[in-house]
């Protein structure tokens, strides 16, 4: 499920460019009467536009008044369309749940009262491995703050925190690669060494993040045969490969394309297998998920401003020897992530001890159970 979640995601991002292209000019978005024959102007400004030498703009005439070209508007017309469904489902939601002020008597809720209890109630294996192991665990969701008061921690040993900590680490750097790849892969394609004709470059983020979605679809059946630890494994290691590959392969146009694709597929599934992995380790609620995903959003943030001001710098060469060394990072924290793992204190055997002491009894079909 966390798979597919995260295959529409990539899905809507590889689908909002594609509407937006046809309404796109590929001229000036307004012209004017001196400036009806010279519309091609726009192409040379955007190949002036570099990050180093600006150029001189004085020289192009962009006119603020005129004809309006251009039917971009109708690409958000289009998405606020597509988008339409969902607050419609989230209201509808509320509506089931009674918690539409207006509507709060007329509607029955999804669960019953009798179902709810079951899905909260903790069952007896549960009840003794969160009584052994793990006081500082979520107390639910009726407290908006419940995972920030301190006495959730109480007792907790050191491995909890830093699974935690290692886990948003590793979605801070392969998160992170996904928002500098895609939003610098253009500037560095149009640069030298490569010097990628700017329609061709512009299909490299539409490649990416296309295999990126390709790459979340093979994951909803992969992950039924495979660990979510193997297939993070897989990722991260992929990630720091195909980076080596690109520097080693630097001045190659068609490798840049192969690279790209590549970067993708292994970038698709990392984010929903962490997930599913630390929740096997930490048997979470909620509280780990806030900080995995608060780790990748700012490491999808910072990254990108860190690795535009090192361009700005030291040139587009520093884009991939960047992507070298997050992936390298990535790698270290997830194999701090696998050490901690195996120090992290297991509910199982306790839970095992503890059935050990109660008799045997007999189901329906007369078979002896603990």
């Amino acid at each position: 499920l966390l798979q597919a979640l995260h295959f529409f995601v990539g899905f809507g991002a590889l689908l909002s460019p594609l509407i937006a292209d046809p309404f796109l000019s590929d001229t000036n978005c307004i012209l004017s009467n001196s400036t009806t024959n010279s519309s091609s102007n726009l192409p040379h400004i955007r190949k002036s536009l570099v990050l180093h030498h600006p150029g001189n703009l004085s020289r192009y005439d962009l006119p603020m008044k005129g004809m309006v070209v251009t039917r971009v508007s109708y690409a958000f017309w289009i998405m606020a369309l597509i988008n339409l469904p969902v607050p419609i489902a989230v209201f509808f939601l509320l509506y089931k749940e009674r918690m539409v002020p207006c509507f709060s008597s007329s509607s029955h809720p999804l669960l019953s009262a009798d179902e709810l209890a079951m899905e909260t109630r903790p069952t007896e294996k549960d009840d003794l491995s969160t009584t052994v192991q793990r006081p500082w665990a979520a107390g639910g969701h009726d407290d908006l703050f419940s995972c920030c008061q301190s006495k959730n921690f109480r007792g907790a040993s050191y491995t909890y925190f830093a699974v935690h900590i290692t886990g948003a680490l590793v979605l801070f750097m392969t998160d992170g690669i996904v928002g500098e790849y895609s939003g610098f892969v253009y500037s560095y394609a149009v640069e030298e060494p490569l010097s990628v004709v700017h329609k061709v470059a512009g299909y490299l983020p539409s490649l990416f993040w296309g295999f990126i979605t390709l790459g979340r679809l093979i994951s909803i059946p992969v992950s039924y045969r495979m660990k979510p630890a193997t297939m993070v494994f897989i990722n991260v290691v992929g990630i720091l490969i195909t980076f080596l590959l690109l520097l080693i392969f630097s001045h190659s146009v068609v490798f840049l394309f192969v690279g790209t694709a590549s970067l993708g597929l292994f970038l698709s599934s990392t984010f929903p297998s962490m997930l599913a992995y630390t929740e096997d380790i930490l048997q979470y609620k909620g509280c780990a998920t806030t900080v995995l995903v608060t780790g990748a959003g700012i490491g999808e943030m910072v990254l990108q401003l860190l690795v535009g001001s090192i361009i700005h710098d030291q040139g587009s060469y520093s884009f991939l020897v960047c992507g070298m060394i997050f992936g390298g990072l990535a790698f270290t924290f997830y194999a701090f992530l696998l050490f901690f793992h195996r120090m992290y204190p297991k509910p199982s055997s306790d839970v095992d001890v503890a059935s050990l002491d109660k008799p045997a009894v007999t189901d329906d079909t007369g078979q002896y159970q603990r």
